[in-house]
């Protein structure tokens, strides 16, 4: 049994995971910034030590910085949890070096998943269809050009590294193609240090399914259902919910193809810990492996909130040595629930980022509801990070109950002093075609489009 745990993060996923220690009786180690010097997990926390300034990278992207109170408080782990370096193989082979045990899967599982052109060549391995698009990293515009004649316009252009949204552009024709590759490039290395891209072939109106996986060390890997997660704005997730209502209502074959397609993909990297391998399915029920992300997801609480099982606590365990003690046919998906991402941002201008102090914050409760979060009255979230003030979770005994929860949720939770997401997600919730559960990937796009529609014929 672990006795100490640094967390390396900050936010709500840093509680989650203090959290989950607790529980254990493992006592936790927080690293925070100068910004986030009254940060909840700073006060939940056994001990805390100050690495550097508020910009993540003289902070919580500063290796060294971190070994240093890794090493100073003498902890036997360390937890990533999401962003930051919680894909970094680098860091985690440094934590092998120092005896500190890394919570995720090794580098050598992180550097055959970490290219997102190389994870293609694998689950292609794996027997599992991918988008038609580029062999590996396009290093010119010509090259970019080529493919994209090759295979069709539109083209995703796309970065090998990192995530979120990211080095991501849409290109309908050779014009948008030449600027989206630059500026994919450019934003890439930016947020990842990495200007590699690659190509693929633009699915129209996708559904973005996502499977949570878990490995152990003695080889036994298992899924625990899907999420989706179409409800996106800028590439960037919106609303989650399990089970998917498209493969619930139109494609229940392929809930047990695309998990075994997800197994195969992390038994080919010797994968272990939690992980999710991400797809994308078009409206005829074809599907195509788009990658894997190597940590835990920030939705990965309605996977807990139907299956009962605690993936923070599975990642603890796995990482001491501990076998997984449930096998595929133990899972069992009950219920359904749904994440709403609350964050400080303003839907009415552009969504725009709404730093500063929280003057007034209640969070709803009930049965069926969950927030993960690490705001506070008083709390100021710092315009360095990302502007998420917590996740908001309900759970019912099918898809219409956990909607009605959510919705009776999102007008409970009231904060001040900062604008937030809070009545966009309301519109979500409201909306004929997501009750329905009939949406894709362009469904934000189109609801705001809709909504800017009304507010000029309201003007007018």
């Amino acid at each position: 049994m672990f006795e100490k745990i640094l967390v390396a993060n900050r936010g709500e996923i840093a509680v989650r995971i203090i959290r989950a220690c607790k529980e254990l009786n493992i006592r936790t180690v927080a690293v925070y910034s100068e910004a986030d010097a009254n940060s909840m997990h700073v006060q939940l926390a056994d001990e805390a030590i100050c690495i550097g300034k508020a910009a993540a990278s003289e902070s919580y992207l500063r290796i060294d910085r971190i070994i240093s109170a890794a090493e100073i408080t003498d902890v036997d782990a360390i937890h990533p949890g999401y962003g930051f370096l919680s894909e970094n193989a680098h860091f985690a082979d440094v934590c092998d070096s120092c005896n500190i045990r890394f919570i995720g899967p090794d580098s050598r599982a992180m550097n055959a998943l970490e290219d997102k052109a190389v994870s293609r060549m694998l689950a292609r391995k794996a027997g599992v269809p991918t988008p038609p698009g580029s062999d590996g990293i396009v290093e010119n515009e010509q090259d970019a050009l080529a493919v994209a004649k090759r295979i069709g316009y539109p083209v995703m252009i796309k970065a090998v590294a990192g995530g979120g949204g990211r080095g991501m552009r849409v290109a309908h024709n050779d014009i948008s193609l030449v600027k989206g590759y630059h500026t994919a490039r450019g934003e890439a290395e930016k947020a990842f240090g990495n200007s590699g891209v690659y190509i693929e072939k633009f699915i129209e109106n996708p559904h973005h399914i996502e499977f949570q996986i878990l490995g152990d060390h003695k080889g036994r890997i298992i899924h625990l259902g899907e999420r989706d997660c179409s409800i996106q704005r800028r590439n960037q997730k919106v609303v989650e919910e399990t089970p998917s209502p498209l493969i619930d209502h139109k494609f229940r074959r392929l809930r047990d193809k695309m998990g075994k397609a997800a197994i195969k993909i992390a038994e080919l990297a010797n994968y272990t810990n939690a992980g999710t391998v991400e797809f994308i399915v078009d409206n005829t029920g074809n599907y195509y492996f788009l990658e894997m992300n190597k940590r835990i997801q920030v939705e990965h609480a309605i996977t807990e909130e139907v299956t009962g099982i605690d993936l923070v606590r599975c990642q603890i365990m796995i990482a001491m040595g501990e076998p997984l003690r449930i096998s595929q046919g133990d899972v069992q998906i009950k219920g359904h629930a749904i994440e709403c991402r609350i964050n400080a941002e303003d839907p009415f201008d552009d969504f725009r980022p709404s730093p500063g102090r929280i003057e007034m914050y209640y969070q709803p409760g009930g049965r069926g509801v969950r927030v993960d979060s690490h705001a506070y009255a008083g709390y100021t979230i710092p315009s360095a990070y990302d502007s998420m003030i917590g996740k908001l979770v309900t759970f019912g005994k099918d898809r219409r109950e956990a909607m009605d929860k959510m919705s009776r949720a999102l007008g409970e939770y009231m904060i001040t002093g900062v604008k937030t997401t809070i009545s966009f997600q309301q519109a979500i919730l409201q909306d004929p075609n997501f009750r329905r559960g009939v949406y894709s990937t362009s469904f934000v796009e189109q609801l705001l489009s809709g909504a800017r529609r009304e507010l000029i014929e309201q003007k007018g």
